[in-house]
């Protein structure tokens, strides 16, 4: 059970921090109303400190369902604990957009654009294109998940900042590829919002993308496991 609330509370801090800062950016009559593309990974970037830092006592901090598969499948993780880190990711990634939508509520009431709305909730691609999209969304968690996999395993320890490195993993992978889809990389991160997005009483708030929906799913696990096959072959030079 210690894993399950590890991973609820690191993933709810996560997407507080993380959508939260999308919503400051680009949502109406906010501070942080067009901040941009710099303040948007930051944000992102701070949010994975706190959740790993948060959750690495208990659980590891996966904070992530394509994290969780990769160590599944090295067998870092005992097969039985992965409902255990799937239920706290989802379910912590709907409690923190709910938490978001909780506190911007009534600039989401000031905002016109469905689609801005929804980018507080969930990713998008800049160009719609399946193969493409999906290609992003494969070699951005491959990226994590490979760099991920040798931060669990240093020969020293950064203490209190162990999370560091994997926060600046991520502030790189947005800056570096984040511009395609918005780097998801992370299922629960992507489907949970987009969920609280689907049942929330958001005025205009348009359609949840339900047809775009699997490629932050599917293309994270492709790329998590890959990076696990890789990690695997090259792990012993």
């Amino acid at each position: 059970m210690s894993i399950f609330i590890s991973e609820l509370i690191g993933t709810a801090l996560l997407i507080l921090l993380g959508n939260g800062v999308v919503a400051n950016v680009v949502l109406n009559k906010t501070k942080g109303n067009n901040g941009g593309w710099i303040v948007i990974t930051f944000g992102w970037a701070i949010a994975v400190f706190v959740g790993v830092f948060v959750a690495a006592k208990n659980s590891g901090a996966h904070l992530n369902p394509a994290v969780t598969v990769a160590m599944s499948f090295l067998k870092k993780i005992p097969l039985e604990t992965v409902p255990l880190y799937f239920a706290g990711q989802f379910g912590g990634a709907m409690l923190g957009a709910f938490l978001v939508w909780l506190l911007y509520r009534h600039h989401f009431t000031s905002t016109a654009d469905a689609g801005l709305k929804l980018a507080v909730f969930a990713t998008g691609p800049a160009i719609r294109d399946t193969t493409s999209n999906l290609i992003s969304e494969i070699v951005g968690t491959f990226v994590l998940v490979f760099s991920v996999l040798y931060i669990a395993a240093p020969s020293s320890s950064l203490g209190a900042l162990d999370a560091l490195p994997v926060a600046l993993l991520v502030l790189g992978i947005g800056l570096s590829l984040g511009g395609t889809t918005g780097y998801a990389i992370n299922p629960a991160r992507d489907l949970g919002p987009r969920i609280m997005h689907a049942l929330l009483p958001i005025n205009g708030k348009g359609s949840s993308d339900w047809s775009y929906s699997w490629i932050p799913v599917v293309g994270p696990i492709i790329g998590a496991i890959l990076a696990a096959l890789a990690f695997s072959a090259v792990a012993g030079f």
